[in-house]
């Protein structure tokens, strides 16, 4: 039988690329970890890691051990999850995969309720882009993810829609753009743009708004960080599109005729995951917000 232990070690390398990470990674020392993997290829009379100099990397039956490995210790998680939520108690530890605009606008609230509510929860916050996140829950390293929606669903995961955000055209208030009553949406391409890569779930929205009118934006410079547009849009270095919720003091918008856009965001996990009563229990709480909002619009 595979020792567990050499298997968790196996995956940790597999990951970072390295023993030492690794094993600052499980809390244990760079010999237990290496001990760890050389039981494991022991007992499997195979080796699974090429190690040329700090570079460490996968054989070919490494690569083959790999994504069963992975299986076998999520296989191992969802029992032990399933086999705790039979006492129904909302406790242990918490992973949640978010990203900093929503983790600074939307979760504030609801964290401290929830923590109040459930004070035996060890919350896990990862603060990452929502596309990395998205990628997270899909390999089943996180339990949640409360991020911007992908366009298209993925048949590994399960998605609830929680907010709708609106997205709205913005420039500095002395900013050219900022004096006209109503612009097109070509006139506003014309114009250098501060926008998020296009890669992103946010950008490619935008991307397909001025595809689908055969126009190419002018991008003078892009970031993830919608905070970072918004103070680069406010000293005047372009335009952008931000949710309406970061409209104020110094940021104005732009009416562009005959645009209305939105993105959805909401909670995410694996299709094959139990989910831990903590988890259950932090979307029943985003389930109430959800309510709650819709009730006073």
């Amino acid at each position: 039988m595979l020792d567990l232990d050499s298997i968790k070690a196996f995956v940790a390398v597999a990951e970072t690329g390295s023993f030492s990470t690794a094993a600052n990674r499980l809390h244990l020392t760079q010999p237990a970890v290496s001990k760890r993997i050389a039981l494991l290829e022991g007992q499997m009379d195979v080796k699974l890691f090429d190690r040329i100099g700090r570079t460490v990397t996968l054989t070919e039956a490494g690569r083959e051990l790999e994504p069963r490995a992975r299986e076998i210790l999520l296989n191992i998680e969802d029992t032990q999850r399933a086999i705790r939520n039979l006492t129904h108690e909302v406790s242990g530890q918490l992973s949640i995969a978010t990203s900093h605009h929503i983790g600074l606008w939307r979760l504030p609230a609801i964290l401290r309720a929830y923590s109040e509510r459930y004070p035996r929860v060890a919350l896990d916050l990862h603060f990452m882009d929502s596309e990395v996140a998205h990628e997270q829950i899909v390999q089943g390293n996180l339990e949640l993810g409360i991020i911007t929606m992908a366009p298209t669903n993925h048949e590994r995961l399960l998605s609830r829609h929680i907010w709708t955000d609106d997205l709205i055209f913005v420039c500095a208030e002395d900013h050219e753009l900022a004096r006209a009553p109503a612009i097109s949406l070509a006139q506003i391409a014309e114009f250098p743009a501060i926008l998020p890569d296009m890669s992103t779930f946010t950008g490619r929205i935008v991307k397909h708004l001025f595809e689908d009118e055969g126009l190419a934006i002018n991008i003078s410079m892009s970031t993830n960080y919608l905070e970072t547009i918004r103070m680069l849009i406010k000293i005047g270095l372009g335009w952008s599109v931000l949710p309406s919720t970061m409209l104020g003091e110094g940021i104005h918008p732009v009416p562009v005729t005959g645009i209305s856009i939105q993105r959805k965001l909401g909670v995410i996990h694996h299709v094959q995951r139990t989910l831990s009563n903590a988890a259950v229990a932090f979307m029943t709480l985003l389930d109430e917000q959800r309510d709650a909002s819709a009730m006073s619009d």
